[in-house]
């Protein structure tokens, strides 16, 4: 594995527990509660530095208010997604935009695009929260990754590679609402990345993509697939 310090443990869907080469703990895109692919023993994370959101829908937004107010950690997310969770008490917020990069803790945090949607039902409105986005991650250690978030496949992942050459990619591949195991396998390509963790997939029925699939595709290009089990940490 190539992972050079990090530990990650993967809470199921989009939602993962990262603790940084230099100790910080990383949540992103939590989804605790009603999470159903999240063990019932890991639904408590404790206390973390950080929680980085992606983009505004239920299953990847859900806990960030409970968790934020337990453990103080700074919300990073698109500066119109971080000024309704203040609205909805969220204390410490750090909103930033696309093509922006901004240090926490001894993090390099820079906001990429992705190709989704970004809303929440608000007290019966629809309420759209910024556009969606990816977060690349430069580690204490130099080691970079890329959190693709949900997104489907698009050709500025080359521009990703030139400018900031991730060496794993946390890809969602259970197709209809993202990527596909065909187009992660795609994504891995463009992206030039050593390994790759998949994500939100087998969470419900309709999440057809499986590991298994995206691995027989990127084998022949030497990238390997982390095949992390909901609640299992990998390091």
């Amino acid at each position: 594995m190539m992972l050079s310090g990090l530990s990650v443990t993967w809470l199921g869907h989009g939602t993962f527990l990262l603790r940084s080469p230099g100790g910080r703990r990383i949540l992103i895109d939590p989804w605790l509660d009603g999470n159903p692919s999240c063990p019932p023993e890991r639904k408590d994370v404790g206390d973390v530095d950080l929680i980085l959101v992606t983009h505004g829908h239920f299953d990847h937004i859900h806990d960030v208010p409970a968790v934020a107010a337990k453990s103080g950690a700074v919300v990073v997310g698109i500066f119109e997604l971080c000024q309704w969770l203040e609205l909805k008490g969220v204390a410490a917020t750090s909103g930033m935009n696309l093509g922006g990069t901004q240090e926490k803790f001894g993090i390099t945090i820079s906001m990429v695009e992705a190709k989704h949607s970004s809303s929440c039902v608000d007290d019966g409105v629809i309420t759209y929260l910024g556009v969606p986005v990816g977060f690349i991650l430069r580690f204490e250690n130099g080691l970079t990754a890329y959190f693709a978030g949900d997104t489907a496949l698009f050709g500025d992942m080359r521009l990703i590679r030139e400018l900031y050459a991730p060496s794993i990619a946390f890809l969602p591949i259970g197709g209809f609402f993202t990527m596909d195991p065909i187009a992660a396998a795609k994504a891995a390509e463009m992206l030039g990345v050593k390994s790759v963790i998949p994500m939100h997939y087998g969470t419900f029925p309709i999440l057809l993509g499986r590991p298994e699939e995206l691995r027989e595709l990127v084998a022949p290009l030497g990238i390997e697939v982390i095949d992390i089990q909901p609640g299992q940490t990998v390091e």
